[in-house]
């Protein structure tokens, strides 16, 4: 898949069109914030919200412009803001409510999704176990609570999109563990 036509599909909703563009910018902006915040999980923090963000607004992605650029700025946006609020020191909570939603379709199981479920509980929960805590919980949430993106959103009290792009990079993460044995 080229990265124009994952974009294209993307726009549409396509889920592996949103799973090939993660996998193709992620250390692009993951490297990007680690080289501003010094820090791993504030860098893979960042990452996440700028994932969540830029997928939440793939519609406004202006093709005269490239893709990595305009994830940067989102990425470099959202460091900004969060630098912002630390020197505030107001935490600002923004309701679900206040703002719609956007449905990333999570219809058919990736080439992860086969992976983990053809894996032995006792291996797969070793396999997990590996995983960053946050990672983790949220493969936990999913897979053995049988929560919606929803509930998960609520107990773990981030937004949607964040849970939604934590859970694609888990599954991807969890899948190279499992390929590594």
């Amino acid at each position: 898949m080229e990265i124009e036509e994952a974009i294209t599909r993307a726009k549409k909703n396509d889920q592996k069109a949103f799973n090939y563009l993660l996998d193709t910018f992620w250390d692009n902006v993951y490297g990007f914030q680690l080289k501003r915040t010094h820090n791993e999980n504030d860098a893979e923090d960042i990452t996440i919200q700028t994932f969540s963000k830029a997928f939440d607004k793939i519609e406004t992605f202006d093709e005269k412009y490239t893709f990595k650029t305009w994830l940067i700025t989102i990425s470099k946006n959202i460091h900004i803001d969060l630098l912002r609020k630390e020197r505030n020191s107001i935490t600002r909570v923004i309701s679900e409510d206040d703002r719609e939603i956007f449905e990333v379709l999570d219809e058919s199981p990736s080439a992860e999704d086969k992976l983990i479920t053809e894996q032995h509980l006792a291996k797969l929960l070793r396999d997990i176990k590996k995983l960053k805590p946050h990672y983790q919980e949220v493969i936990n949430l999913r897979y053995f609570q049988e929560l919606s993106y929803k509930e998960i959103s609520k107990e773990l009290k981030e937004p949607m999109n964040n849970i939604k792009v934590k859970l694609l990079r888990a599954k991807k993460l969890l899948a190279e563990i499992i390929r590594e044995k």
